[in-house]
This record gives C-alpha cells, structure tokens and sequence, in this order.
C-alpha cells in the first residue's frame, strides 16, 4: 500500500506536464486547427508576395527583386552552392483549414496543403542541423514553406524559377496531410 502514493504523483506529474505542454501552442509543426506561424515567420515573411506559377512566368519583370512565399512538397534533394541544399518541389496551395483526427483534440491536427500542385520550383536553401541529417531530414515528401527573392537565372534543367530562401519552415514526411486526407481526418 506503501508504493501507491509515490506512484500516485508520479503519474500525476505526468499528466501535468503533458497538460502544460499542449498549452504552449500549436508546436514546430502547426498541430491546430489553422495554421499557425511560428515565431519570427510572419515577419520573415511580411512584404513577400504569394508565389503564382502563371505570372512568374508569362510577366518575369513584375517578380524581380521581390520576395515570394509559397508551399512545396520535396521532390528531389541534391547539394547546392556554398554548402545548402538544392530542393526541387511541387507548388501547394495552403487550406485554410487543417484536418484534424479528432474534432476535440487539436494536437491531432496537421498542416494541410492541396492535393493538386500548380508546377515546379527550385529553392536554394541552408538547412538547420536537424533538418540536413538524421531521421527527420529534409527529403523527398517533406513539406516546406519557403520565403525568399526568386534568383535572376533559372534551373538550366527545366527552365524553372529557383527561389534563394531567407527563411524556411520544414515538415517531415508523414508530419503534415494533403487534402486527400479528408477521407480519414475531419476539418
């Protein structure tokens, strides 16, 4: 009977940590019910213009020197200049909405983007230590919102803009839901 109270608190103490935890917001990757910016991205990210695939390319002069942001989902990954990473993505519009596992548990909601890409881009980006290695690296299928000025040359493969980012935000695969996922998750 003695052993009961300590293990009482224990998992007293746990619940309350895990409580307090959960109050801190919607976390590193967006578990709310919209989406949620993480500090210093609405100021990286104020001035930038969403990115449009049509106008960038049929009026080149109007994007000059002027910051982009946009959705992508991570095609290909190769080294780029000067030690960053050289990712090649598919556009995604972001849902107002993220789709949620459970309608009174937003911990269980995820990012949401569109299922449809709108084309390709390019976005040179130095990478944070944890998202170059390990087990959730940057990669083909992670999800990355990119700001930054699109580059006065684009990729010599497909003709595409390449976009230098200034800041970056990155979902691992399996970290973030398309609008497919409707199917299974609510909104």
């Amino acid at each position: 009977m003695r052993h009961t109270a300590p293990c009482l608190v224990v998992a007293l103490l746990s619940a309350l940590a895990v409580s307090l935890t959960s109050c801190e917001g919607a976390g590193l990757y967006d578990h709310a019910v919209r989406y949620v910016p993480l500090p210093g991205e609405e100021a990286a990210a104020k001035g930038a213009r969403d990115y449009d695939p049509v106008t960038v390319h049929t009026q080149p002069e109007m994007w000059r020197d002027v910051p982009v942001s946009l959705f992508g989902v991570v095609v290909g990954r190769t080294p780029g200049p000067g030690g960053a990473a050289y990712v090649t993505m598919t556009i995604r519009r972001l849902e107002p909405r993220n789709l949620c596992e459970y309608a009174a548990d937003e911990t269980s909601c995820r990012t949401t983007v569109s299922d449809r890409d709108f084309g390709l881009v390019h976005a040179v980006v130095a990478l944070r230590h944890e998202d170059d290695i390990g087990e959730h690296s940057l990669g083909s299928g992670s999800l990355l919102r990119i700001v930054g000025p699109l580059s006065q040359e684009s990729d010599p493969s497909d003709g595409n803009p390449v976009v230098r980012a200034t800041f970056y935000r990155h979902w691992p695969r399996y970290f973030f839901v398309t609008r497919s996922a409707a199917a299974s998750m609510r909104q």
